[in-house]
């Protein structure tokens, strides 16, 4: 079992106390608004539940089982991209080196080889696929299915492998470890989602990029921008090794960057004509819809922490 540091146990404690908030306030909505249909919002938060509950046990268990845990979350959205985006039948094995790529990727991190971490996908398997396209013989549609699958394999494997990564950091903040540096990570992305999701609602009037997604808009931003900034400027120091000045620079890299990853997918997603990404997770579609603001902050993130306090 990992022994958890104590801040990270706490801020496990809030992450929980929060949504057992919001499940009181779902269930107070719907008695007081019996006409009302809540369902959805129901579905998102028991999606939470199911979501936070499985991350923290396999935090709490050892590091091992939490990387495990991000490789079978890489490979649920490779497939998944996979299953959105036209590839040719030749491909087949291609994308078959593409999954084999996770498992590597995730034993650099196990065995803490930042190198080959660091270059595995981005290097050689860049180089390897398309030599394998080439084996096959078929040439026609030969760019965009090359662009597909490397730009696939860099977002859900490479990057989402960067939050595992923190893990095997060595300590530099005694009281909050890895754990800390991962429920940071994670949970600022997702605070800033919703942060600018209400902050839009209330505020917004100024539409950003109107055709790739019509609800963001600059009030919206620099609100969670601001949000954003300012608990991690509080949190960092409790979570990670940053001191606050630090965890404010790294406040508004994560809400600008959460910002560009949920614009990026949202145009994947209008290219293709379809509002979700999968249906993995009742109430908030596929795994991809959870994971576009993430795929973008967490390499951001971890390069910015390790340059300053690694």
């Amino acid at each position: 079992m990992l022994n958890l540091p104590s801040h990270a146990g706490y801020a496990m404690g809030w992450v929980l106390s929060l949504l057992g908030l919001a499940s009181i306030v779902s269930y107070l909505l719907q008695y007081r608004h019996p006409e009302r249909d809540y369902t959805e919002l129901k579905k998102r938060i028991s999606s939470w539940w199911w979501m936070i509950g499985i991350l923290f046990i396999c935090l709490a268990i050892s590091t091992t089982t939490a990387l495990i845990l991000f490789a079978f979350i890489s490979f649920l959205a490779l497939k998944e991209f996979f299953s959105i985006v036209p590839l040719r039948l030749h491909d087949r094995r291609v994308v078959f080196l593409a999954y084999l790529a996770i498992p590597l990727q995730y034993y650099w991190v196990g065995i803490g080889w930042y190198g080959m971490f660091i270059i595995f996908i981005p290097v050689y398997v860049f180089l390897l696929l398309p030599m394998r396209m080439v084996l096959i013989g078929e040439t026609k549609g030969f760019i965009q299915s090359a662009g597909i699958i490397h730009w696939a394999s860099m977002l859900t494997v490479y990057c989402i492998s960067h939050v595992a990564y923190l893990l095997i950091l060595p300590v530099k903040n005694p009281q909050a470890g890895g754990v800390g540096l991962v429920i940071f990570i994670l949970f600022m992305t997702e605070l800033n989602d919703i942060s600018q999701y209400i902050a839009g609602k209330l505020f917004g009037k100024h539409k950003i990029i109107p055709k790739v997604s019509p609800n963001k808009t600059w009030e919206g931003f620099i609100g969670g921008l601001l949000t954003i900034s300012l608990l991690s400027t509080l949190v960092a120091p409790w979570l990670t090794p940053l001191n606050a000045w630090q965890g404010l620079g790294a406040g508004v890299l994560i809400s600008c960057a959460g910002f560009i990853g949920d614009v990026v997918i949202s145009s994947v997603k209008r290219d293709l004509a379809i509002k979700d990404s999968g249906t993995l997770i009742p109430g908030h579609g596929g795994i991809l819809d959870r994971l576009d603001s993430l795929m973008y902050t967490a390499p951001l993130f971890f390069h910015y922490c390790y340059y300053l306090a690694y």
